[in-house]
């Protein structure tokens, strides 16, 4: 099938975005719930500024850099709808979110709301919080569709919950957990919000003032096609002064006296001194690439694949969609009458098609309550076809 063929295609120039991604030309992706194929904008950053580091040296290709470096606050400030102030780029996502969940202070009774469709390491560190200091882990029920209930939510508030947190979109599925309808809870209960967007920002637009979160993690190497290892993290700036970081160095905080130090202001005082500028200017890069063709147009037509692949599984006979929630995006899991999910996983890979499998350890609430182990996770961007789609279909069903 012709690209302009293919659903949004008005909006978005598929031809132009797959000949900027140089792995278009070697596999159909469809893992970018995983790592994307970077387009070259983004290559071209990271290659560059190391390859600056390797001819002047990297502390000096670092000041060079830096007007480009502290562009990055302003892009991100701009994709999330924040102060540049609120922002702190670090190692992971999942590093983002432990360091603003480490700064919460919980003591025994105190309650943590959170959901079935809680992400592994997340739900470890509630454990492990829990633990220490007798808090409280509950679970808040889905609803009808499989997302979390939002009256549920209301019934379980009161004066002993001290964070709500919420993995905006699954690892394991398609869903889409009402964040903003969460939020305004949050808001008026005057609880703090934690969501984690590791796998929404990129794929849609996302404001934080709409949702109403005080803070927010997120990666770049998912939705938003950023190298690996970086990631970043958006506090509320009336939040920030109540949250001091689990740890700190010169970096975050400034040693004025022989026995006192002072914590930045700002949001930068959940990173570290010692970061790759090389990987943040590639997140940067990353997030202009994406503003340029519109955080609305990318979920328009990403979904709109997504809905077209969910209806060509669901037609395979033996094959079960598992997607779950009112509103779908561009993640597609799936199950094969007997057939191991890491078998198809291995087999697509030698046709050229990249999936990944996720576990139960990574999501055992959900995966439990649904009496599954494993599944085959498909998820495709704005760059992907139709025609993969189709080829996609056609290996499985080989």
């Amino acid at each position: 099938m012709s690209a302009d063929a293919e659903a949004g295609t008005a909006v978005i120039d598929v031809a132009r975005a797959r000949a900027e991604t140089p792995g278009c030309a070697n596999v159909i992706h469809f893992n970018n719930a995983g790592a994307s194929l970077m387009p070259q904008p983004v290559l071209d950053a990271v290659l560059g500024h190391l390859r600056l580091e390797s001819s002047i040296g990297a502390y000096e290709a670092a000041d060079r850099s830096e007007p480009a470096l502290e562009r990055v606050y302003d892009s991100l400030a701009a994709l999330l709808g924040a102060h540049r102030d609120e922002i702190a780029v670090v190692e992971n996502a999942t590093r983002a979110w432990d360091m603003a969940f480490y700064s919460l202070r919980f003591g025994p009774g105190d309650r943590i709301l959170t959901s079935a469709a809680e992400y592994a390491s997340n739900y470890i560190a509630l454990l492990q919080t829990a633990r220490r200091t007798g808090a409280v882990i509950e679970v808040v029920p889905g609803d009808a569709t499989g997302q979390v209930s939002v009256e549920a939510l209301e019934r379980m508030i009161d004066s002993r919950v001290k964070l709500i947190a919420l993995t905006h979109i699954p690892t394991n599925g398609g869903l889409v957990n009402p964040a903003r309808a969460v939020g305004a809870v949050a808001r008026r209960a005057g609880i703090p919000f934690l969501l984690d967007a590791c796998q929404s920002v990129g794929q849609m637009p996302i404001d934080v003032a709409e949702i109403g979160c005080d803070v927010l993690s997120a990666t770049g190497r998912k939705f938003l096609r950023g190298p690996r290892a970086i990631g970043f993290l958006y506090v509320r700036r009336d939040f920030l002064s109540k949250l001091e970081p689990p740890f700190l160095d010169m970096h975050a905080a400034t040693w004025v006296a022989r026995d006192a130090y002072e914590i930045r202001p700002d949001a930068r005082r959940f990173e570290n001194w010692e970061t790759s500028a090389a990987l943040k200017l590639g997140l940067g890069s990353a997030v202009d690439y994406a503003m340029e063709w519109g955080l609305e147009a990318i979920r328009e037509r990403a979904w709109s694949l997504a809905a077209t692949l969910r209806r060509a599984l669901a037609a395979m006979p033996g094959v079960t969609v598992r997607d779950l929630g009112a509103e779908k995006c561009a993640i597609v899991t799936f199950t094969v009458q007997g057939r191991d999910p890491e078998e198809i996983k291995r087999s697509l890979l030698e046709k050229g098609i990249n999936v990944t499998t996720p576990q139960i350890v990574a999501a055992r609430l959900d995966m439990e309550a649904r009496g599954l182990k494993s599944l085959v996770r498909a998820s495709v961007h704005y760059y992907n076809t139709e025609n993969e789609i189709e080829r996609f279909c056609a290996a499985l069903k080989t």
